[in-house]
């Protein structure tokens, strides 16, 4: 508690907030944390920032990615992505690549941001700044994920969809897909997650983007046998429409 209400202190200082009533929880952090850029944050901040995060998993249940059930390498898991052990996980990420700035809000951007640190912001600020335009839909960056259980962030920007699906929609999404395993293989990662991408907010229809992604998952596992790929979802519905295009002998 200490370092979680130095940290909330000192955010409160650095982003210049007066007049501003809170109370010393965990929340307030959070939203101090979604609004920061971390521009210069000292070394104190961030040790403080990491026992409290640490302390905040060792509270939870963490589920290792090798103990689900597996067909030709493919699993289902429906439940919170950051408490997921395993190589990497997979970020749904906006164009501009810095996490979600809205305090507080609901989208897997900012769990990700949130519960690793803000040193995932940090890096991909440099990377940013040495790109120096926005993601193009289908790449795929790549960060420590810091106070995650898993050991890399893969960030990918998936297409939104305005009124009805193209086939360079589609085409993107699947880039997704192939630039995070191409990625993977890179590293030699053996387990990586990936979010319903694009899907919720952006407005991608659920039952295509389920298809789209088991097709690009399959097709790269015949011929790099060596990784496991979880789908991870967050919702029953999400659940249900994956079941519904991998087959019910994936539930468990």
């Amino acid at each position: 508690m200490e370092e979680l209400n130095w940290c909330i202190d000192y955010l409160i200082s650095y982003n210049h907030l007066t007049n501003l009533k809170y109370t010393y929880n965990f929340n307030t952090f959070r939203a101090l944390m979604n609004i920061t850029f971390p521009n210069n944050l000292s070394d104190e901040y961030y040790n403080k920032q990491d026992c409290v995060l640490k302390e905040l998993l060792s509270s939870k249940k963490v589920i290792d990615a090798n103990s689900l059930k597996y067909i030709n390498n493919i699993a289902i898991y429906k439940g919170d992505i950051t408490l997921i052990k395993c190589d990497a996980i997979v970020n749904a990420c906006n164009e501009k690549l810095l996490g979600c700035f809205q305090p507080l809000h609901n989208c897997i951007d900012n769990a990700i941001h949130s519960f690793a640190g803000l040193e995932v912001r940090r890096d991909l600020m440099e990377v940013m700044k040495k790109q120096n335009h926005n993601e193009e839909n289908g790449k795929c960056k790549v960060t420590s994920a810091y106070n995650l259980p898993s050991t890399y962030i893969f960030h990918t920007v998936g297409p939104i969809i305005e009124e009805i699906i193209i086939k360079k929609d589609e085409q993107d999404l699947a880039n997704c897909y192939r630039s995070c395993l191409s990625k993977a293989i890179e590293l030699n990662i053996k387990t990586i997650v990936f979010p319903c991408i694009s899907t919720g907010i952006y407005g991608f229809d659920k039952k295509r983007a389920s298809q789209i992604a088991y097709t690009t998952v399959s097709d790269f596992l015949k011929i790099n046998k060596n990784i496991k790929v979880i789908f991870n979802v967050f919702t029953n519905e999400d659940y249900h429409v994956y079941l519904k295009t991998l087959g019910d002998k994936y539930d468990y």
